[in-house]
């Protein structure tokens, strides 16, 4: 009988090593498909938005195109299409692409 107990106790242990075991693969699978993508896309963005300048062309989060003009802190203002009147303030965050103006 004593015998009978420890062989349970032994099985129920490595079924609960295996249950540890699939858990840990999960949280690794986990990791590789949702946090380190998001983690490499916010340093690609932070870099995009370290290296603005004036004169670049950007596309915003809204979908409007426009010219740099004049870059503070944590805000740019942006100048859209031809009219040199419509100049919007944005947070840099506001930005979704820079495309940088040919060196010809």
């Amino acid at each position: 009988m004593g015998i009978l107990l420890t062989e349970e106790a032994a099985m129920a242990a490595g079924g609960n090593v295996l249950m540890i075991g699939y858990i840990v693969v999960l949280v690794v699978i986990f990791y590789f498909i949702m946090i380190r993508p998001q983690k490499k896309e916010q340093k690609r963005m932070a870099a995009m938005l370290s290296e603005l300048s004036v004169g670049d062309a950007v596309l915003t989060n809204s979908g409007f195109y426009g010219t740099i003009i004049d870059i503070t802190d944590d805000t740019v203002i942006i100048e859209f299409g031809n009219n040199k009147n419509c100049r919007i303030p944005m947070q840099k965050s506001a930005i979704a692409q820079v495309e940088k103006p040919d060196a010809e």
